[in-house]
């Protein structure tokens, strides 16, 4: 039995090693500039750009095979970042992409859904609870409002309703990213700090 184990943890081993020196030496080296559009990228994963997700959208960019007004979620504000970043004229939000004037979220008719799961399937930030045959519920803090999960549902139960700005949920305009042919940054002033200043002065 012994032996049984000893050989069980050498082979263990031996292949953890094989795995780690594949991480090493095939390592992907990632492109600084992608990586920079993909951090100012929302993160939503909506699809709504037409690419599957918000890196390979920043791939697109980054290599010239797509403009930087393709993302709803983002805004004008991301756009204004982005051309910043790249150095190149800030552009009108894609009309055809810009379904919505403002945030929206899903929300599923409890009397309709049979259960299917389909949305869940469809959701890319798994923001839809439910079981098989069971009626299935949207998590607003975490739904993007990409519309994917519209599509797939065989008795539309799903629709899309404007979120109404109030005092709990009205955030600041997300800060202006701004480069001197430098990696652009964010300079973050809390209320606190302010308060501090204005004490020492």
């Amino acid at each position: 039995m012994i032996t049984g184990i000893l050989a069980f943890v050498a082979l263990a081993s031996f292949f953890g090693l094989v795995l780690g020196l594949s991480a090493v030496i095939f390592k992907v080296e990632s492109s600084p500039v992608v990586d920079q559009i993909d951090t100012l990228l929302p993160q939503t994963q909506c699809g709504q750009c037409s690419f599957a997700g918000c890196h390979q959208y920043a791939q697109a960019i980054a290599s010239g095979d797509a403009p930087i007004n393709k993302c709803p979620p983002g805004g004008d504000n991301l756009i204004q970042s982005l051309a910043d970043l790249l150095d190149v004229e800030a552009l009108p939000l894609d009309e055809t992409e810009a379904a919505h004037s403002g945030p929206i979220v899903a929300v599923i008719i409890e009397d309709t859904c049979i259960g299917c799961t389909l949305c869940i399937q469809a959701c890319p930030v798994d923001a839809i609870l439910g079981a098989a045959k069971q009626m299935h519920t949207v998590i607003e803090n975490e739904c993007t409002g990409c519309e994917l999960c519209v599509a797939p549902c065989p008795v539309d139960c799903i629709e899309m309703i404007p979120i109404k700005q109030t005092i709990s949920n009205w955030r600041w305009p997300e800060p202006q990213y701004h480069t001197n042919n430098q990696a652009a940054s964010t300079i973050y002033t809390t209320l606190d700090q302010v308060l501090a200043e204005n004490t020492q002065a």
